[in-house]
């Protein structure tokens, strides 16, 4: 087993002022491997400025700035995580919820469309087919 020592004793952490926290259990029952990078980003960023409630209120543009992100990967990533149940928004105010008892398994939105255009497509296709074999 590895002993472990303070490798910078002079520059031990403590929380001055601010409060954020991420629970081991956000890395030991899967949360970080079930988001996507933006998602990671967006979800670390909301903890960073969030109060001891976890609420926190910054605009869609200053995030998108800070983070060095589009617009529509902000949406993607904002709906993404309050569909995974890590936080919640009203529009205006952040709230960087508590884990939930397990990560919340859903498809990207991208790939949602994509599968939807795949079975509309293939059910015309399918319908040309038979209005050909009607002839």
């Amino acid at each position: 087993m590895i002993e472990k020592k303070l490798l910078q004793p002079n520059r031990v952490r403590h929380i001055d002022g601010g409060f954020s926290f991420i629970p081991h259990r956000f890395l030991a029952d899967g949360f970080l491997a079930s988001l996507t990078q933006k998602e990671i980003l967006l979800y670390l960023f909301l903890v960073l400025v969030s109060d001891r409630y976890g609420l926190s209120f910054y605009a869609y543009d200053a995030i998108c700035s800070l983070l060095q992100i589009t617009l529509d990967e902000y949406i993607e990533a904002r709906d993404s995580l309050i569909r995974k149940d890590l936080i919640a928004f009203d529009g205006t105010l952040f709230q960087v919820l508590d884990l939930p008892e397990s990560p919340v398994q859903t498809r990207p939105v991208k790939a949602a469309r994509e599968q939807h255009r795949y079975q509309i497509a293939t059910r015309i296709q399918q319908s040309l087919w038979e209005a050909e074999g009607d002839r």
